[in-house]
Formats: structure tokens, sequence, C-alpha cells
């Protein structure tokens, strides 16, 4: 029974290691792929990614996402505790929002962990959170969320986004073209810019005005 529990311990120290070991490499390194990515593989029989530096992208798609995802990014400390407690109050009355997670959270959850809804996934999303907050910092998880962000059916990250819908690379977006892709966000499976419905171009309108009000620094 000792030996069983020393095996077990020891097991439990090597996962935290090599944890920890792929939170350091990824402060320096893009995923060699993603669970979601898998899942796009098996959905849509295809991976279409690009994975570009942070100064490669283009400030406007920068902006586009953060103005539609997370206007706190540079300010908090991983967590939006008025949109968490926002999302709370709303969801009492019944009503369904769009949840309180930051572009912080939703990067750990892409990186290291799977989509669906448990307490679980959201207990290991909150630790991953304040690790890369903490070792990556802000651009680095920026970077990491815009390479690795589901944006299409099969399209991963705003770089084969940006050639998918636009024929053309991120840096080079103009303002409304990044917005479009912005818009896509948290449904790229259902949402289309090429074809956008009535609330896509409402939700586009909204992005352009809140853009103005997002800085990168």
């Amino acid at each position: 029974m000792k030996d069983m529990w020393k095996k077990i311990k020891r097991l439990i120290y090597i996962l935290i290691l090599a944890n920890i070991l792929f939170i350091v490499w990824g402060k320096f390194f893009n995923p060699p792929i993603t669970i979601t990515q898998i899942g796009g593989i098996l959905d849509y029989g295809k991976l279409e990614r690009d994975y570009i530096s942070y100064d490669e992208m283009g400030n406007n798609v920068k902006k586009a996402v953060i103005a539609s995802e997370d206007q706190a990014f540079f300010t908090h400390n991983g967590f939006d505790y008025k949109a968490i407690e926002k999302a709370m109050a709303y969801n009492q009355k019944g009503k369904k929002i769009r949840g309180g997670s930051t572009i912080s959270q939703q990067t750990a959850k892409n990186i290291f962990l799977w989509q669906s809804r448990s307490w679980l996934r959201k207990g290991l999303e909150t630790v991953y959170t304040f690790i890369i907050e903490l070792i990556w910092g802000k651009d680095v998880i920026l970077e990491r969320y815009l390479n690795s962000i589901e944006m299409g059916q099969g399209v991963f990250g705003v770089e084969a986004a940006s050639n998918y819908y636009f024929n053309k690379s991120s840096q080079n977006l103009t303002k409304s073209e990044a917005a479009w892709i912005a818009t896509i966000l948290p449904n790229p499976k259902k949402y289309d810019p090429k074809n956008p419905s009535a609330y896509l171009q409402k939700k586009h309108r909204w992005i352009m005005r809140q853009m103005n009000n997002v800085s990168l620094k």
C-alpha cells in the first residue's frame, strides 16, 4: 500500500513538473497543436493555421479582438471580476449571455485544456490563468491567443483567418476587416463575416466604435 502511494505521489510530481516545463516552454514557442485544433481536424478534415509573431500581427486585429472580447485586458490580473459578477447576475435571472472569461482565461483554456464545460476544467483554467499571467506577460498571452483561437470551421488564428476571409495578411487588415473577423467570436462555427446576419452587422458597428477606446499599452 505504501509503495502504491509512493508511485502515485511520484506520478503527481512528474505531472506537475511537466506542466511547469510546458508553461515555461510556451512563453517562447507556440503550441505544436491543441485539443481544439485536433477537434477541428476531426470535424472538418483540415487545419488552417499560420503562427506569426506579435509584431507581425496588425494593430487593427489586436484592437478589434480586445474590443470585442476583453477591453480590460491590459489592466486586469487575468480575471475581470466585474464581468464575472455581471454574468452571474444575468445567469441568476435565467438570461443567457456570454460568460465573463477574459482573454487570459480563454488562452489558458485554448492552449492547455478542452472546450466542454465542467468544474474540473474551470478550476484548472483558473490555475493556468494565474500562472501564465505571472510567467508569460500580456504580449505573449495575446500572441498565443491570436494564434490559437478558433476563427472558422477548421481555421485557427488571425493570420489564417485573414487569408481565409480576405486573402491578405492580418498586418494589412483594414479597421473594418479586422472588426469583421472579431465579430465571429465567440461562435466561429456558426457566424460567417462573408455572409453576415443583421446581428453580426450590428456587432460589427459596435466593435468599430469600441476600437477607438482600445490602447495596446
